[in-house]
């Protein structure tokens, strides 16, 4: 699946030490190297001559870039965020890093991301904290690096004529279940419908109707957008708690 994340860099040159930096990336390992290069081979400037920079952290599973934009955005302004207008400011003897955790640990409880599929990875044990407040349960945390490689896609579309599950009006092409044993068709809507719970405008998780087996929303929207694709990035997420 397409990979869009959010992570946050810490600096270990003894001259800047304690530094932090939030970044929006596809690809994290390519963008540390860019930002321990320098500016001139692709890095940012207020990291550029500064290094070296750790990807200590990074928050992935956002359906779009534009979500993962707007999460970078929030959690290098929380003061300026109307979301995060709750979240007290940085007291003079709190370090800057712990700052910028407890600013995740407060936007992971608010909307419109408490809501999204999202993954937490440690990237580097030495700096690993205990967030102030638990996640949401649909989000893991996860440690180890990020390896991802991008394989031809086996999905084709089918032109069959096929039934919803839920509704039995015919669909093209509809949602499909995360297990691959199950042949479950439906349309987006019927799906939603089954999933949303009281008081919900957008699903969260909830169990396949056909299979029982439990599914996160944004998993098995990302699966649908798969089959329009002709790329898929399969990315080695590792062990999550």
């Amino acid at each position: 699946m397409h990979f869009f994340g959010v992570y946050l860099l810490y600096c270990t040159n003894p001259k800047y030490r304690g530094r932090v930096y939030i970044g929006y990336t596809v690809d994290p390992n390519r963008r540390i190297k860019q930002h321990n290069r320098g500016k001139q081979h692709g890095g940012a400037w207020k990291t550029s001559q500064k290094g070296p920079w750790s990807m200590v952290l990074i928050i992935h599973g956002f359906p779009n870039n534009i979500s993962a934009l707007r999460f970078e955005w929030a959690w290098q302004h929380p003061h300026v965020s109307r979301r995060l207008a709750h979240v007290s400011k940085k007291n003079t003897k709190e370090k800057v890093y712990d700052f910028t955790i407890r600013v995740l640990s407060e936007m992971l409880q608010v909307g419109p991301w408490k809501r999204l599929p999202l993954t937490i990875r440690w990237l580097n044990d030495e700096f690993r904290r205990d967030l102030e407040k638990k996640p949401p349960d649909h989000m893991p945390i996860c440690y180890g690096p990020v390896i991802s490689k991008k394989i031809p896609s086996v999905v084709t579309l089918s032109h069959e004529t096929n039934f919803c599950y839920l509704c039995n009006d015919e669909v093209f092409n509809g949602m499909k279940c995360l297990n691959f044993e199950c042949d479950l068709n439906a349309h987006v809507i019927c799906l939603s419908k089954c999933f949303l719970k009281g008081g919900d405008y957008v699903p969260v998780e909830g169990r396949c109707p056909k299979c029982c087996q439990p599914c996160l929303w944004g998993d098995l929207v990302r699966r649908f957008k798969g089959y329009h694709n002709q790329d898929v990035e399969i990315t080695n997420l590792g062990d999550c708690e």
